[in-house]
């Protein structure tokens, strides 16, 4: 990749793909085989699962915390996702790459957009289910959601697998290892 970043600078990876397509374990995997990488922590209005930890899996905010910080400037990338907002903050992302980091984002297929384009240099990655039942299962698997939310994650899923063809890298998640 060509860029105008100085050789100190890290780059963006970014890893998208539908709900239940495994991006976060591909992301917790990656972070465990390169210590060099530094995961940037995702904004949310959403609530917590179970086994999540603010902080370390998600920041969790209020609407109205989230709009302000909107209007301040804070984030590289803002989304609208399954009637839940996410971001990514721009100050720790700055850190990371002027100390000469990658930074790892796990976004949706909007805020992979808005980074590419601030980004040109970015890699992203496109992680897909091996089938559409796969996908549904794992959905269901998860025990979170109720038979309307799955529904609307499946039907978002096949407009996000449309946008493949913008992606660098396609992964199909079968086995994890």
């Amino acid at each position: 990749m060509s860029s105008n970043r100085s050789p100190m600078e890290g780059m963006f990876i970014a890893v998208t793909g539908p709900s239940g397509s495994g991006k976060t374990s591909i992301c917790k995997a990656l972070l465990e085989t390169f210590p060099h990488l530094r995961f940037s922590v995702s904004l949310t209005t959403r609530q917590p699962r179970p086994a999540e930890t603010d902080g370390k899996d998600y920041h969790f905010f209020t609407v109205d915390e989230f709009t302000r910080r909107v209007r301040a400037g804070e984030f590289i990338e803002t989304a609208s996702v399954h009637d839940h907002l996410y971001g990514t903050l721009r100050a720790p992302v700055d850190e990371a790459l002027a100390a000469g980091r990658d930074v790892l984002l796990n976004i949706d297929t909007q805020g992979s957009r808005s980074v590419k384009a601030l980004f040109p240099d970015c890699a992203r990655v496109f992680i897909l289910p091996p089938s559409w039942k796969v996908l549904e299962e794992r959905l269901r698997a998860r025990a979170q959601d109720g038979e309307e939310v799955i529904a609307r994650r499946l039907a978002n899923a096949r407009g996000e697998v449309a946008r493949l063809p913008e992606y660098d890298f396609a992964v199909v998640n079968d086995l994890l290892e």
